[in-house]
């Protein structure tokens, strides 16, 4: 039996920055993945995730991606090239209403974290945006907001860099095998995989979409696994594309009247794109891991043409990942954090719902602190179980 004083499973973008973290505070770990992060099989991979710090979930989640940006660039120092500051241009019909992850009007609320944090984010009209982004087909009722800091970074690059820096990777990672039980044992935790047995006085899960089964209770009563797809469509001006900044576009006022999009990565053929869907979820072992044909088209047609220049109907890439969705009431698309349902010592985490990743390096800083008895940087009560 392996020991530890904390184990992490899941290494996705939340359990490989809690691992990073309890490993420089000198703690022993151990991690746990049932692929060989990173991977395609969960949540945290595409190339590109947006990264913002005017976070329209909530003023709560700003002291996380704040951290995250500290985390990245000490990464970078190391070499890795992680983050990409853009702009992050907000497209929207004047008077419209723009509903993401469960907030009503997300534009609005985005402009109040920034104002609250003292940095305007000036409207600008359609002449403005045709003007800065010759990229868009902007209608003359759309107006925009820009947030010059924002950009992308790379989800498979972030889990590389944080595993890669730990002490002793090979004797803290294990790839490939399946948690099937944590149980209490003398003195602390006991993981059960379907190759091993490991022990150690604290346990955290981030196993994402397999959290629903692995937990239970509320965890499995409240979160919903949705798939979700991502598209990589031919351009057909590549120096129009130059100098792009990421978008996020609201082009009617139902919660699927939006997209948004990353301009070309190092000299990349295609622009990324991407929708969101919360109705149809699925199981992460039988989830259809294809794209179809269908599902491209749709993809072009309801959201790219007529809104991006430059840009064919030609797949070049497409894949589906997960969306691990918190769908308590009243708490719908915000993070979830507490304790096991059963288990003494175990900490469970799902902080996805479809806006994870830019926060979860600085997520795993404070979760890191938190379960070796330290005071996190910021509070997380704000994402504490409902009762």
């Amino acid at each position: 039996m392996k020991e530890a004083d904390v184990i992490v499973g899941g290494l996705g973008a939340v359990g490989a920055g809690i691992l990073r973290s309890l490993d420089r505070r000198g703690a022993r770990v151990i991690g746990i993945d049932r692929y060989r992060p990173p991977h395609e099989m969960g949540s945290s991979h595409g190339q590109t995730r947006i990264t913002r710090e005017f976070v329209g979930e909530g003023p709560e989640y700003v002291p996380l991606v704040r951290r995250s940006h500290e985390i990245w660039a000490e990464l970078e120092r190391g070499g890795a090239r992680l983050r990409e500051r853009t702009g992050l241009v907000y497209l929207a019909r004047r008077g419209g209403i723009a509903q993401r992850h469960h907030t009503n009007d997300f534009i609005a609320a985005t402009c109040e974290v920034a104002r609250a944090a003292g940095v305007a984010m000036p409207e600008l009209d359609a002449r403005a945006l045709r003007e800065a982004w010759p990229q868009f087909v902007v209608p003359d009722d759309t107006v925009g907001y820009l947030e010059p800091e924002a950009g992308f970074v790379r989800p498979e690059r972030c889990i590389e860099a944080q595993l890669a820096a730990l002490r002793d990777p090979a004797a803290s990672l294990v790839f490939g095998e399946t948690i099937l039980e944590v149980r209490e044992a003398a003195g602390g935790v006991e993981v059960r995989t379907d190759q091993g047995l490991y022990r150690a006085g604290k346990v955290i899960l981030a196993t994402g979409p397999w959290t629903p089964d692995l937990v239970g209770g509320a965890f499995g009563r409240d979160l919903r696994v949705l798939r979700q797809t991502q598209y990589w469509f031919r351009l057909t001006d590549a120096s129009l594309w130059r100098g792009a900044p990421t978008f996020l576009w609201f082009h009617g006022d139902g919660p699927a009247d939006v997209f948004y999009g990353f301009p070309p990565d190092s000299g990349a053929t295609a622009i990324k794109v991407a929708s969101e869907q919360y109705e149809a979820a699925c199981d992460p072992d039988r989830c259809d891991r294809q794209v179809s044909a269908e599902e491209a088209a749709a993809m072009f047609e309801t959201h790219v043409r007529g809104r991006l220049n430059g840009v064919a109907p030609v797949l070049e890439q497409a894949m589906a990942c997960l969306y691990t969705f918190n769908g308590t009431p009243g708490r719908e698309g915000r993070f979830m954090i507490g304790p096991h349902p059963t288990v003494a010592g175990v900490t469970v985490v799902s902080a996805c719902s479809g806006h994870g990743f830019k926060h979860a390096a600085g997520l795993g800083d404070a979760l890191a602190a938190q379960v070796l008895g330290e005071t996190p940087f910021c509070d997380l009560s704000a994402f504490a179980v409902a009762s």
